[in-house]
């Protein structure tokens, strides 16, 4: 039995945060530079190389990527023999927030959904907790932005859409984010389980590293076609027109009942941030 201090959860929570705000991962930087090569249209390379340029200077200058630092998501994988001690998993992860955003001097963005007032110091996160082998804690953020969230959706398919029916709901999603999202966009997309079970796979398809292809050859496929078809569209870098929609699309799956076909479209923007560490 290994034991992890509630400090510990809330100093890595702070720093992950802070850090994901402001560097972009490289594979992230990666593929937008790659981007500038295949991408067709002048206007949407400038817009590719402005936003490395974002980039660097964010990364220099100790600043945010963009000014939508996003609701706090965390993920937390907790080994079945670890043990939290000295307070509140989750007032931990709440706590490591609150400092991030007011210590990095992030954006805080959550607000009550009538009144619209801001909580303050954008608590409380939303956390997804898995219970794995070992004796540790895998903690990943990512922090999410409005613009591109506004354009997720859970739909129920009738089982005999199939496949074609889920590549054209994604499709329908992308144009109607169109340059909404922020494009280069990340698509991540959660097939099956039930209706909550797809969105959250959705999110989890997010976080799948950019270029990296699922295990599952039928879906390797379909990240391929869509990817291509999303990138037919012309919506292009930041909708201005081109052949760079999209960097990638990710797919996670999981079996569902009989009667349904559950499917959810997650987007995320070109500032695709994420961190993790494992305690």
């Amino acid at each position: 039995m290994r034991e992890i201090h509630v400090d510990d959860i809330v100093s890595v929570v702070e720093r992950l945060f802070i850090d994901a705000n402001i560097s972009l991962p490289e594979a992230m930087y990666g593929a937008i530079r790659d981007a500038i090569e295949k991408e067709s249209s002048p206007v949407g390379k400038e817009v590719l190389r402005e936003l490395l340029r974002n980039a660097d200077t964010a990364r220099e200058e100790h600043m945010p990527i963009c000014q939508d630092t996003g609701l706090a998501v965390t993920f937390l994988e907790i080994g079945q023999d670890a043990h939290v001690v000295g307070g509140d998993l989750t007032e931990a992860v709440t706590e490591g927030v609150r400092r991030a955003y007011r210590n990095g001097y992030l954006r805080k963005s959550c607000c009550h959904p009538f009144s619209r007032k801001n909580t303050g110091d954008n608590t409380p996160p939303i956390i997804h907790t898995k219970i794995v082998p070992g004796d540790g804690m895998k903690i990943t953020v990512l922090p999410k932005g409005g613009g591109s969230e506004n354009y997720g959706e859970v739909r129920m398919l009738m089982p005999a859409e199939g496949k074609e029916g889920v590549k054209a709901f994604v499709l329908e999603m992308v144009r109607k984010g169109g340059p909404n999202p922020c494009p280069p966009i990340t698509v991540g997309v959660g097939i099956g389980g039930n209706f909550e079970t797809s969105a959250l796979l959705s999110k989890e398809a997010l976080m799948v590293p950019v270029g990296t292809r699922n295990d599952d050859e039928e879906l390797a496929a379909m990240e391929r076609e869509l990817l291509e078809e999303i990138n037919a569209t012309g919506i292009g870098p930041q909708g201005y027109g081109g052949t760079v929609t999209a960097l990638d699309v990710h797919i996670k799956m999981a079996p569902c009942h009989l009667a349904s076909l559950p499917v959810a479209v997650n987007i995320q923007c070109h500032a695709h941030r994420i961190g993790e560490a494992l305690l």
